[in-house]
């Protein structure tokens, strides 16, 4: 029986994905323009819009709610949509003319709008942690998050053929439910090789990241782990395993 907390969740669930529809797909985009300071000039770049329901890097609503309420100035300037082949290349100091202008804006990857998304994440999170403590059967608690799990995988997945496509920048519904999904499985396999199997040991690992998540996220973040791991290689510096993940996926 779904208690009427869970039921609350789930309408607040529902609204947050509906307006963060609304707003991706309904809000209007017109063409817009900003500044880049150079080392000795002041580069203004326009950006031809006048759409709705774009999902590129250049007139997506996301993009456009931060930048009225946050700033251009407020905003991330090494966008990952700079690895696309329209972007290939892109130096800040000599700027082909062929180059579109929005890849020398700047965009927040976690803005306001894909925070709507992030918070029903959450939400999904706090109905696997209503299962592990309403249910104290192994068999029960596995049920109820596999059926909560596969149907959101299977609902992003149609998303995501249907036309929904599965982008991290933006949070889609289809990014949401297929990772939300993807964690839930995660965590039933977990569940069964360690509450139920008794292979603690072997996940020692995983236990000790969880333990330490936020000092191995600034270790990350702050660039301080990459640096370290370059200190490995291979007869010459510049045979790493960072170089060798930059050549070979990044700049592919």
């Amino acid at each position: 029986m779904i208690s009427f907390k869970t039921s609350v969740y789930r309408c607040v669930a529902f609204y947050l994905c509906a307006v963060h529809t609304w707003l991706l797909y309904g809000l209007y985009v017109p063409d817009w323009e900003f500044t880049v300071s150079r080392t000795i000039e002041l580069s203004i770049y326009k950006v031809k819009c006048s759409v709705r329901g774009d999902l590129g890097p250049a007139c997506n609503s996301a993009g456009l709610i931060d930048r009225y309420i946050l700033g251009v100035d407020h905003l991330y300037t090494k966008p990952v949509y700079r690895n696309l082949k329209e972007c290939k290349g892109f130096n800040d100091d000599k700027i082909p003319q062929s180059f579109p202008s929005w890849c020398h804006a700047p965009f927040e990857p976690e803005g306001i709008l894909g925070s709507v998304t992030a918070a029903v994440a959450c939400i999904i999170g706090l109905q696997y942690g209503h299962i592990l403590v309403q249910f104290q059967d192994h068999k029960e608690r596995l049920y109820n998050w596999s059926i909560l799990s596969f149907p959101l995988l299977f609902l992003g997945l149609f998303l995501a053929v249907t036309g929904v496509p599965l982008n991290k920048s933006l949070y889609t519904i289809s990014y949401l439910l297929v990772t939300s999904a993807a964690a839930g499985i995660t965590f039933c396999l977990l569940y069964v090789l360690v509450d139920i199997c008794g292979w603690r040991r072997l996940m020692f690992v995983l236990e000790w990241m969880g333990k330490h998540s936020l000092g191995i996220f600034i270790l990350i973040i702050s660039n301080v782990a990459v640096i370290l791991i370059q200190g490995f290689y291979w007869r010459d510096p510049h045979n790493n395993i960072v170089r060798w993940i930059v050549t070979r996926y990044v700049h592919k």
